[in-house]
């Protein structure tokens, strides 16, 4: 997902990738030097803090940094010979909290974390008025996440209604007792929980002792799209009299090739990054 705050008329940048923020440094440096942005970047990657924050940075996050290569460019860091460029840098030590991207919207970002770093070398009123707006474009996009949650699971409750309309006109025969009526429903939810999440509500309360509230109350977007589907679906196969286990390997089935299908859509990778 991409994004641009604005930031004392400066306009910054952000995109995500594995749900990790990666924000522009070009944009930040532009602050300084709005003509000649990739030069105040070079100079930023020339000192040795900078090579020891970068470096101390992949250790903690990256697996597959190349120290010894790293190594060469910490005790070089500083001379007045020494230059480094972003593409070198990740090229040379397989770093993953710098990017360089090519192209119009191309230039040099980094990991949010990296990005404070340079933004505070670049001006420390700057840093401060960057990390309020970031905040507050991070506080927006949780109250979209939330709606969006709590519409598919307001959604899923409305659809459950046709759920039970079906279970009580096709499987509730009239001298069932209140308990036994409630036995039924909560067997037939058990049908859609085991057909999606691979577990009746009591297992789960089982493997989950300390939580509260219930198995769908933890699921993500995906599978309340699902469960909205799902039951709706249930409801058609209850009035059609399949069996429940026939029910139960069909509503499988559907769960699986529906999640398969929301996992490649595009749509739903922007809702969660």
């Amino acid at each position: 997902m991409k994004n641009k705050i604005s930031v004392q008329g400066k306009e910054i940048s952000i995109f995500s990738k594995k749900q990790e923020d990666y924000i522009s440094l070009t944009d930040i440096a532009k602050y300084r030097n709005k003509d000649a942005p990739v030069d105040v970047v070079k100079n930023w990657m020339r000192t040795k803090s900078t090579i020891e924050l970068l470096g101390l940075w992949e250790k903690l996050n990256n697996p597959d940094f190349k120290q010894v290569e790293f190594d060469l460019f910490k005790n070089e860091a500083g001379a007045n010979y020494f230059v480094l460029s972003p593409k070198k840098w990740i090229e040379t030590t397989n770093a993953i909290g710098v990017i360089s991207k090519s192209g119009r919207y191309g230039g040099t970002f980094a990991h949010k974390d990296i990005a404070f770093e340079f933004a505070s070398w670049v001006s420390v009123e700057f840093k401060l008025y960057f990390i309020k707006e970031f905040q507050r474009l991070k506080e927006e996009e949780n109250r979209t996440k939330s709606l969006e949650w709590n519409l598919q699971r307001t959604l899923s409750k409305i659809n459950y209604r046709i759920h039970t309309d079906a279970i009580k006109e096709k499987l509730i025969p009239p001298e069932l007792t209140k308990q036994q009526i409630g036995f039924v429903y909560a067997n037939e939810a058990d049908v859609l929980n085991v057909a999606l999440f691979g577990r009746t509500a009591k297992e789960w309360r089982n493997e989950n002792p300390t939580k509260k509230g219930n198995i769908r109350d933890y699921a993500n977007i995906e599978q309340l799209v699902i469960l909205t589907n799902m039951e709706s679906i249930n409801a058609v196969l209850i009035r059609r009299e399949l069996s429940q286990s026939d029910r139960l390997i069909n509503l499988n089935d559907i769960a699986k090739t529906q999640m398969k299908s929301l996992m490649a859509n595009p749509t739903m990778r922007e809702l969660k990054s």
